[in-house]
C-alpha cells in the first residue's frame, strides 16, 4: 500500500484545518446563543467541507487500487467494489 503524496497530504490537511475552524466557529455560535438557522447553515457548510476531504481520500485509495500493477483486472474490480461497499 502507498500513502498520499505530499501534495495530496497538504491538500487534505488544509481542508481538515478549515473544517476544524468551522467546528470551532459553530461551538462559539452555540455559546453566544445565535439563531438555530444560522448554526444549521454552518453545520451544513462544515459537513460539506468534511465530505469533500473524505472524497479526496477516497479518490486516493481508488487511484492506489487501480494503479497497482500487482493486481489483475478481476482483483482490481473486486477491490474497487469492496472500497465502495465499505466506505460509501
Amino acid at each position: 500500500m502507498t500513502t498520499p503524496n505530499t501534495q495530496q497530504q497538504d491538500a487534505m490537511l488544509k481542508r481538515l484545518a478549515r473544517v476544524e475552524g468551522q467546528i470551532r466557529g459553530i461551538q462559539a455560535m452555540i455559546r453566544r446563543g445565535e439563531e438555530c438557522e444560522a448554526i444549521a447553515q454552518q453545520f451544513a457548510a462544515a459537513r460539506k467541507a468534511l465530505d469533500k476531504a473524505y472524497q479526496e481520500m477516497l479518490a486516493c485509495l481508488l487511484e492506489e487500487t487501480v494503479l497497482d500493477p500487482a493486481r489483475d483486472d478481476a482483483e482490481t474490480l473486486a477491490r474497487v467494489r469492496a472500497i465502495f461497499t465499505k466506505y460509501t
